[in-house]
């Protein structure tokens, strides 16, 4: 990335050094953070990328001075400028922190206070370090950050309440108040995880034009090699505490030497090299067939104001047949997830049809409904939400098949050969949910789904919060039992990269809407719709092709 500023010459701005941090007693390993050693310049983007458990989000939080009170510094140390962050009272962390070091959370909502305006929590930031700033001037501050980080009428959002505003833009007011202070280090921990692909591109874009406009650093943490394509000049890869390898962006993503991040990068989802083989089943001409679904919901007005209507699905129609997988995408409002719960009736639809083994389900009472829910199951995006925290996964797995009369012993059957299928050990039948990872849960989730032997599997957005080895080995699971059982798979998703590996056809939604359809092949090599070639060309790391490594994921100790 070009710099304006040469950092060749220039100190530090933080400087970790031999840093270990111990985990409490009968934890899995000793150490979170194992030993590592890494500088960051001004005007420098560092990304730290790694699983679930790398220790890379322990490593930001100990910079920040904000470790869990049952883990320590337990040896190295980390100096930010001319201080010793290690050697702090917990006041001087205090003056530092969103002064001189800010952190921009992965999930603002929760980090924003849904009791005060917009302007008011920036605002506190001035009051709290800058205490003889005046009420005016603190003011002005606050709404030249507010156009810095390009929100839209900024005067409204200065009134705002954090809940009547877009995750995009919750995650400008996040990095304006970062920015506050003119901090000398940015601390940016999975802030896009949850964004659509042109919402990314944005607050990509935006970070990298404030880095040069306010000489920061930049550390930023993530599990995207796509984000770190877009975004690094330099590039850490941690696995289990430790630093497995380091050096420039380009060097790192294009010519890696450890074995764990050639399989890494094996893992980001790409094009199928061929296109898929048409899945022969025996039944019906379709797995589903939905015609002219619509969905409007009713929202509140304002004051003296009617209540005016959102039309979140419009005059809806696809179809799919057995062994086919179909790809639903699109940004948030766009009108895909409320498809899915139409289609799940977990909501009903206002008008259309939505034909399964024959029966208009879309037509059918409640009660009509029961025996015909099995046909269709959903796969969610939060497993460990899915799962009831009280209870050993196995009741859950075999619960299903009992609600439709299937025997204990028979369901029981079923839930062991599947959990073979996912390569889970049966052991897993007696444990509860908090013992599983991310990845394990969500794979127990599928074999909740398929215990009932459905036709249809909508997965909405069941992939986009694991890391990106998990999320291949889950892909590539349902990929293998739709071929093998000839089940229809719809995947409500925003990544189009999950799109383009796993679908036999896309559909993409824009304010309820199908403004186009067709194969992969179609769709993204010569889409035809203005939208669809946005989504394409926000997508990060667009300039980077992803090279294949043979064998690194055997060399590199994963599981495939």
């Amino acid at each position: 990335m070009d710099t304006q500023l040469s950092t060749a010459d220039t100190a530090p701005v933080l400087s970790v050094q031999n840093l270990s941090v111990a985990l409490p007693k009968g934890a899995e390993r000793a150490f979170a953070v194992d030993g590592i050693t890494f500088g960051i310049k001004p005007r420098e983007i560092v990304c730290i990328v790694g699983e679930s458990g790398s220790g890379k989000s322990v490593t930001s939080l100990a910079v920040m001075g904000l470790l869990a009170s049952n883990i320590r510094l337990a040896g190295g140390s980390i100096h930010f400028e001319d201080l010793d962050i290690g050697k702090l009272s917990e006041r001087a962390h205090r003056d530092i922190r969103g002064n001189r070091v800010s952190m921009i959370f992965q999930e603002p909502m929760t980090a924003l206070n849904p009791s005060y305006t917009v302007g008011d929590q920036i605002e506190e930031i001035f009051k709290r370090h800058r205490a003889q700033m005046p009420a005016s001037e603190r003011r002005s501050r606050t709404m030249e950050l507010l156009h810095e980080v390009r929100l839209p009428d900024p005067e409204r959002v200065y009134r705002s309440f954090p809940h009547e505003l877009s995750g995009g833009q919750r995650q400008r007011i996040m990095i304006a108040a970062a920015l506050a202070l003119d901090p000398k280090l940015l601390i940016a921990d999975e802030p896009t995880t949850a964004l659509d692909v042109t919402t990314q591109a944005q607050i990509l874009k935006l970070l990298k034009d404030l880095n040069q406009k306010h000489d920061a650093a930049i550390l930023f943490i993530t599990h995207d090699f796509g984000v770190v394509a877009e975004i690094a000049d330099r590039a850490i890869v941690m696995r289990r505490g430790k630093i497995v390898e380091e050096g420039p962006a380009e060097q790192v993503l294009n010519r890696p030497e450890h074995p764990y991040t050639k399989a890494l990068i094996n893992a980001v989802p790409r094009r199928a090299e061929e296109p898929p083989e048409p899945v022969s089943a025996d039944g019906p001409e379709y797995a589903v067939k939905v015609e002219h679904l619509s969905k409007t919901f009713s929202a509140r007005g304002g004051l003296l104001k009617a209540r005016r209507k959102v039309a979140a699905v419009r005059d809806v129609s696809f179809s799919l047949k057995p062994g086919e997988a179909l790809s639903i995408v699109g940004e948030s409002g766009s009108g895909k997830t409320t498809l899915a719960r139409c289609l799940m009736r977990l909501i009903d639809p206002d008008s259309g049809s939505i034909e399964v083994g024959g029966v208009d389900i879309a037509s059918l009472s409640r009660s009509q409904l029961r025996p015909h829910r099995r046909l269709m199951q959903i796969v969610f995006q939060d497993p460990y939400g899915s799962l009831n925290p009280r209870r050993p996964v196995g009741g859950q797995l075999i619960q299903g098949p009992l609600n439709f009369g299937v025997p204990r012993e028979e369901a029981m059957s079923r839930v062991r050969r599947l959990l073979d299928i996912v390569r889970m050990p049966v052991s897993s039948l007696d444990r509860y949910p908090n013992e599983f990872s991310g990845g394990q849960r969500q794979r127990l989730c599928l074999v909740r789904a398929l215990a009932v032997e459905p036709k249809i599997l909508v997965a909405d957005e069941a992939v986009s919060a694991l890391d990106v080895s998990i999320q291949k080995q889950v892909l590539d699971l349902i990929n293998d039992i739709r071929k093998a059982y000839g089940l229809g798979v719809i995947f409500i998703t925003h990544d189009l990269r999950v799109a383009s590996q796993v679908s036999d056809q896309v559909i993409v939604m824009q304010n309820g809407e199908v403004v186009e359809r067709g194969t992969v092949e179609a769709i993204f090599d010569n889409p035809q719709q203005p939208y669809t070639k946005a989504l394409l060309a926000a997508q990060p790391g667009t300039h980077w092709h992803i090279p294949t490594f043979a064998d690194a994921e055997r060399a590199a100790g994963l599981a495939t």
